[in-house]
């Protein structure tokens, strides 16, 4: 902790949650809102990384929470201590994933596949709803809830079917919450990313499975980009809102994948 931050700037931030803070997306788009004055909730599994991202932040705005986001009473913990210390929270960066498993469709075990869904579309669900409770009850009411799709959420890789299948049905949470969060002044996104740099996705640059068979390297973006893109969507009024985006390397193989 240092005090760089004073009391008043504190008082007036904005206070946002990040899952899967604690690397790659997650850890980009943390920092970059703490960097735009927002008080963030680190959100992980483990908490050293985010102790780290908290640190390399510089501020004293950042507050670490150990969470399995597969869990209801981890997760109502998890929305109970951002109640506590900052008393509301206006965005929510739905990000926790896992990413596929890279087995042939017919091996793919029920436990590789239920391990996927509980992480990538249960923990999606149960922080958006943990987000929608409270920004239903504050006062100023309302936020808004923005969901890493994924390019996955388009069109698969191959080998993928757990992780495509989550993707694709975020984006019918997406537009559910949409739907629903209106009475409420609550706005829903979805950020959907194709190969940004990261520690997780660096094997990207080296070669991976192409829907013909081939191995082939993809160009890449830096992850910056992702998250100066959500910092944006957070950026504007709860009267407008980015409903879909798509971000990517201009060159990746995308359109035209199969």
């Amino acid at each position: 902790m240092n005090s760089k931050d004073t009391s008043n700037d504190m008082a007036n931030s904005k206070v946002a949650l990040v899952t899967g803070a604690g690397t790659g997306i997650g850890r980009a788009v943390a920092l970059a809102l703490l960097r735009e004055g927002y008080r963030v909730v680190l959100v992980g599994r483990r908490i050293e990384p985010l102790n780290a991202v908290a640190k390399e932040s510089g501020t004293d705005r950042a507050l670490p929470v150990a969470a399995d986001v597969s869990q209801p009473d981890s997760v109502a913990a998890l929305f109970a201590k951002t109640k506590e210390v900052f008393g509301r929270l206006d965005l929510l960066f739905n990000n926790a994933g896992v990413s596929g498993i890279g087995v042939n469709f017919e091996d793919i075990a029920f436990e590789q596949w239920q391990n996927i869904v509980d992480i990538n579309l249960t923990g999606s669900f149960l922080c958006a709803q943990g987000a929608f409770k409270l920004m239903k009850e504050q006062l100023p009411q309302g936020g808004r809830i923005i969901n890493n799709g994924s390019i996955s959420a388009h069109a698969p890789r191959p080998n993928s079917a757990p992780y495509t299948s989550t993707k694709h049905a975020i984006t019918g949470l997406t537009k559910s919450i949409s739907l629903d969060g209106r009475k409420y002044n609550i706005a829903c996104g979805q950020i959907d990313v194709g190969n940004a740099l990261t520690e997780l996705s660096a094997r990207i640059a080296q070669g991976v499975p192409q829907a013909n068979g081939e191995i082939a390297v993809e160009p890449m973006m830096d992850v910056k980009e992702v998250a100066d893109a959500v910092v944006h969507m957070a950026a504007l009024p709860l009267s407008t809102n980015v409903q879909f985006m798509t971000i990517m390397a201009t060159k990746m193989p995308f359109v035209g994948r199969g």
